[in-house]
């Protein structure tokens, strides 16, 4: 009854309500947390589906942040849900964690991951991590203020993010549906054990999940001596950089649009298309006449003996992200009048083959 008390009483707020979130929220809400806030400012998309599992077909357009609400409505109507539908910045985190007990953090990107940790660790609050990819999935808690000299935060295990376009997205990797599930019901088993104060959580333990060979292990995390003390909040943009800077370099002046593409193929221009995606993405969606050579085969330099050296090449991606990138490193090769696509695939479908599926 105690515990059952302290999960009423406690507010509780996860950022996004998409692939982790979604498990996480409707498990709160099942245990009787009696405030849930979201901070969520996208749209259902039916590509969420397979794993986004509290929207559903008749949600896809709505915001994300409304859907779950009503789904978490039908799980537990005693529920007080926050809504925040905004994206979340270093103008507004702290205003919006103030108000709550613990936060999850199911967010995709680092930037966002980075300003959840300082945040909280400012504020002085709890959070529960999570992190999937593929097959693999990753939990632990951070909380900088935690007793008997526990503290620690989420820069003494990343001290720096991955550079630029090194880590694939889960729409660019793939994710297993169903692992979204086994990390989020990881998460809230954490908050629920920080709320009631039963157990040991995974304070300084990090752990690691392969669904493929259904195995848990953990790996302890000790407070590094050297990660600076957090004071202030940054510009997690460009610490995290979404675009390197040789990769910026590159692309100026170096990029055509998908309607210019399409001109040149129109044309019977004579140049090499060259689409740096994974296969998964390749067999969703491609453009007429462009050969598969993924963004890491051309960083790693493996791939340039297979590029034409007597004719144009054209790079595109899924966004343009990742062929500037790998414009970047053909352009230090010697394929100086190689370009890529600006907006990618995404673009070409959007602006000249709007049939093609979107993913």
């Amino acid at each position: 009854m105690a515990g059952q008390k302290r999960l009423k009483n406690a507010k509780v707020l996860v950022v996004g309500a998409g692939g982790l979130g979604s498990p996480a929220l409707l498990y709160l809400a099942a245990a009787g947390v009696g405030t849930l806030g979201i901070v969520e400012f996208d749209e259902v998309d039916s590509s969420n589906l397979q794993r986004q599992i509290i929207h559903g077909q008749s949600d896809v357009g709505r915001p994300k942040a409304e859907s779950a609400r009503d789904s978490i409505k039908e799980t537990n109507p005693y529920v007080e849900v926050r809504l925040h539908q905004t994206r979340l910045d270093s103008s507004n985190v702290l205003d919006i964690f103030r108000d709550y007990d613990l936060i999850l953090d199911g967010t995709d990107n680092f930037a966002t991951r980075y300003l959840v940790n300082d945040a909280a660790v400012l504020l002085g609050k709890p959070y529960v991590w999570g992190s999937i990819f593929r097959f693999e999935g990753q939990a632990s808690v951070f909380w900088e203020d935690a007793p008997n000299g526990q503290g620690l935060n989420y820069r003494d295990l990343y001290p720096e993010p991955p550079p630029p376009g090194m880590v694939p997205s889960c729409a660019e990797g793939g994710v297993l549906g169903v692992l979204c599930a086994s990390i989020g019901s990881i998460m809230v088993n954490e908050a629920i054990k920080l709320i009631t104060g039963i157990g040991e959580p995974l304070l300084g333990r990090l752990m690691v999940y392969d669904a493929l060979e259904m195995s848990y292990r953990t790996v302890r995390i000790r407070k590094d001596p050297s990660t600076p003390k957090i004071t202030e909040l940054i510009d997690y943009d460009a610490f995290c950089g979404v675009v390197s800077d040789e990769a910026q370099d590159a692309a100026a002046g170096n990029t055509i649009t998908a309607l210019e593409l399409k001109e040149m193929m129109d044309a019977g221009k004579d140049f090499a298309l060259i689409d740096v995606r994974e296969q998964n993405e390749y067999d969703i969606v491609s453009i007429p006449g462009a050969v598969l050579i993924p963004k890491d085969r051309i960083l790693s330099g493996e791939a340039l003996a297979e590029i034409p050296q007597d004719k144009p090449v054209v790079l595109h991606c899924k966004s343009g992200v990742r062929s500037a990138e790998a414009l970047a490193v053909l352009h230090q090769a010697g394929f100086k009048d190689a370009v890529h696509v600006g907006g990618g695939v995404l673009a070409w479908i959007k602006q000249v083959d709007p049939s093609q599926p979107v993913y």
